[in-house]
């Protein structure tokens, strides 16, 4: 179609006093209705991509010739006062028009009259919203991935820190062996390092272009979506346009991700909250994250890593909330979709907000004037030490020893018990058990055995690759320093 044919207004285009499809209807819709269905002030978080990809589609159309190039113009002059009004919050949102596409294209209209009316050729707002909420995703998930190589910094310099500090690591809550502390903080950045490539991962399935799809048949109108596609920085379009309007798993597949990083989140906060009690005093959290009582003046309360942890459920429950949504639905586009964007919007910030304060409740705060970090956790390398000294977590090491003399590792497993059994009853750690007491459990075992039980020894025996000696740690941590920048 020419520009010129298209020069006249139908009778739906939007009036800027009337809803878009108030032609057809006999009475106007009620207060409550209007309040029940409006997502205006909360969908308006999108205006910059409804305008990123209403100036993409305007291009097309004048390059198609579906419009006037002098069309264009004005649609980008409106456009660009617009978005100067919304960003100096003197825009006036209206819940008459009830979202943020309404609310745009009514302004535009006021602004530049037809060239505002002729925007919506070739287009529906299913597959607008479908592609605005893509383009604000993307940015939001580049952001995330951004806060996500943060928090690994944070936890790596952390690390690098305490590759020689001993603490138990645990199975069931049960001392079990001696880890680096080091060793400890980097199996974090690995679950952290894997919601990075996860996030990117779902990037390129949300980064697909639905505009085009129409209402849900496609459009009469000889569109180049690939050139739409090239100009918003979009991967891929949507082969179908049933599909297009109406598919939500990209915002489905986001909040599975961010779900299984706010479990990695609450994991570690669990950790936090646990070393940080008084029967562990294994770290210290900054003052600036902690809380105290209204009637015990002793108490610092971990209130950041408890509240993640709390956290994590609302954005567990908004996985399931979409996935509820969508269950039910036949093709194409419901208006049941309007509730994909609360629970989407509050994922993201929720995750968003607990990156960006954890990197630093761990790693510290960057002085200006210094350079330097300051705060952050503290660790105490005592109390750790002491803890891994209790419950027998070189016993396993004894048992590697026998097998290293010869013996069967079952055979050496129940010698060890029976070793651990007389320690408890002593009340003594296995290293403090004299060479002829051990001996009697097998006569292989030699002074040397003593530096296989230590602290130290435990740690440094488990040089391969992953392993908790201080070597593979230094390892880990320069290829992830590398990896991380």
């Amino acid at each position: 179609m020419s520009a010129h044919q298209n020069s006249t207004p139908s009778h739906n285009q939007l009036d800027t006093k009337a809803e878009a499809w108030s032609a057809l209807f006999s009475e106007p819709m009620s207060d409550l209705v209007k309040r029940y269905t409006s997502s205006v002030f909360f969908d308006k978080r999108m205006w910059q991509a409804d305008i990123q990809g209403s100036l993409a589609h305007a291009e097309m159309l004048s390059v198609q010739k579906i419009i006037a190039a002098e069309d264009f113009a004005a649609i980008q002059k409106g456009m660009a006062q617009i978005a100067a009004e919304i960003e100096a919050g003197s825009f006036d949102w209206k819940l008459d028009l009830e979202d943020v596409h309404l609310n745009i294209e009514a302004r535009l209209t006021q602004l530049v009259g037809d060239a505002g009316k002729r925007l919506h050729t070739g287009r529906s707002r299913n597959d607008q919203v479908a592609t605005d909420v893509r383009l604000w995703l993307r940015g939001e998930i580049d952001l995330i991935e951004g806060l996500l190589k943060e928090l690994q910094r944070s936890l790596v310099e952390v690390a690098e820190k305490n590759v020689d500090v001993i603490l138990p690591g645990f199975t069931h809550l049960q001392v079990a062996q001696p880890v680096s502390f080091a060793h400890h903080l980097l199996a974090y950045v690995e679950m952290f390092k894997r919601d990075a490539e996860r996030m990117l991962d779902v990037r390129r399935r949300v980064n697909v272009l639905p505009l085009g799809s129409a209402a849900l048949a496609g459009t009469t109108y000889p569109l180049d979506r690939e050139r739409v596609a090239r100009t918003l920085g979009m991967e891929a379009v949507s082969q179908n346009s049933l599909d297009g309007v109406s598919d939500r798993d990209f915002a489905i597949e986001f909040t599975a991700a961010a779900s299984l990083c706010m479990v990695h989140i609450s994991r570690l906060s669990e950790e936090l909250i646990i070393w940080m009690s008084q029967n562990f005093g294994f770290i210290k959290i900054a003052d600036r994250f902690t809380t105290g009582s209204s009637i015990m003046p002793q108490k610092k309360n971990p209130d950041v890593p408890e509240l993640a942890r709390g956290k994590t459920g609302r954005v567990v429950g908004h996985l399931m909330g979409l996935i509820t949504l969508m269950k039910g639905q036949p093709l194409a586009y419901n208006k049941d979709n309007q509730e994909d964007k609360e629970p989407l919007f509050d994922t993201v910030d929720t995750l968003k907000d607990t990156l960006r304060i954890f990197a630093e409740m761990i790693g510290g705060q960057l002085n200006p004037a210094t350079g330097a970090k300051e705060g952050g956790i503290t660790v105490n390398a005592d109390n750790m030490r002491a803890a891994a000294l209790k419950g027998y977590a070189t016993a396993t090491d004894l048992a590697d020893y026998l097998v290293k003399k010869g013996l069967p590792f079952r055979d050496a497993h129940e010698t060890v018990a029976h070793a651990v059994k007389l320690a408890t009853q002593k009340g003594v750690d296995l290293t403090e058990l004299p060479l002829p007491e051990l001996q009697a459990f097998n006569p292989n075992i030699e002074a040397d055995v003593f530096e296989a039980l230590s602290l130290e020894g435990s740690l440094n025996a488990r040089n391969t690759l992953g392993g908790t000696a201080p070597a593979q740690v230094r390892a880990q941590l320069a290829r992830n320093k590398a990896r991380l920048g």
